[in-house]
């Protein structure tokens, strides 16, 4: 009996799992192409095909639906660092491999171009104090962490050296993507990776 029932709730279970992708999938095009402010719960519902109901099922509120998206994006762009890292022959093509997965992600077929990085459009939006921000001043962080930790198998022994360079990497990489977005495509990502390098093969 107990099995059976069971089994009854698993296509539920999976209906639901479905819906919360569908939601999210539609709110990070809308978000990322109107902005969070200027996306209401009806237009991401109706784009989703689903209820409003099936949202707040998924969803505790709009705030929460911003913080999973933005947890989201993190995790697209950790697969993107993952597979450029796989390539990489040595700590120096690891540093590069951040700069990379950036460039791969400039370079998605996004609905109306390329806006820069989702996460930092949308930290401007949100309030001092709100959850989304701590998610993307994490993800910016451990971006930083990324590039210090190969800097220091680049660098053994320079500890301070290897931090004050992931400092000026991570700063030419947010200038870079800024420049990005503004221009709608990913060649300020190319350039900062050139420029990245060049630097590099002077450590």
């Amino acid at each position: 009996m107990g099995e059976a029932k069971a089994e009854e709730k698993q296509p539920v279970k999976r209906r639901r799992g479905a819906a919360r992708e569908r939601i999210l999938d539609a709110a990070a095009r809308r978000f990322y192409a109107d902005g969070v402010a200027a996306t209401g719960i009806d237009t991401i519902t109706a784009e989703a095909g689903v209820a409003k109901m099936s949202l707040y099922n998924n969803f505790d509120s709009k705030a929460d639906l911003v913080r999973a998206y933005l947890e989201a994006r993190h995790e697209e762009w950790l697969g993107l660092y993952r597979r450029r890292l796989a390539d990489a022959q040595g700590p120096a093509d690891a540093v590069l491999a951040v700069f990379d997965a950036y460039a791969d992600h400039a370079d998605f077929a996004y609905e109306h171009g390329f806006r820069g990085c989702g996460l930092l459009n949308a930290a401007a939006e949100l309030p001092t104090g709100h959850e989304g921000r701590t998610v993307v001043r994490h993800h910016k962080e451990q971006v930083e962490s990324l590039l210090a930790g190969h800097l220091r198998e680049l660098l053994p022994g320079q500890e301070e050296k290897a931090r004050v360079t992931a400092e000026h990497l991570a700063f030419l990489l947010e200038g870079a993507i800024v420049r990005a977005g503004l221009e709608g495509d990913g060649a300020r990502m190319r350039s900062a990776r050139d420029l990245a390098a060049s630097l590099l093969d002077t450590l």
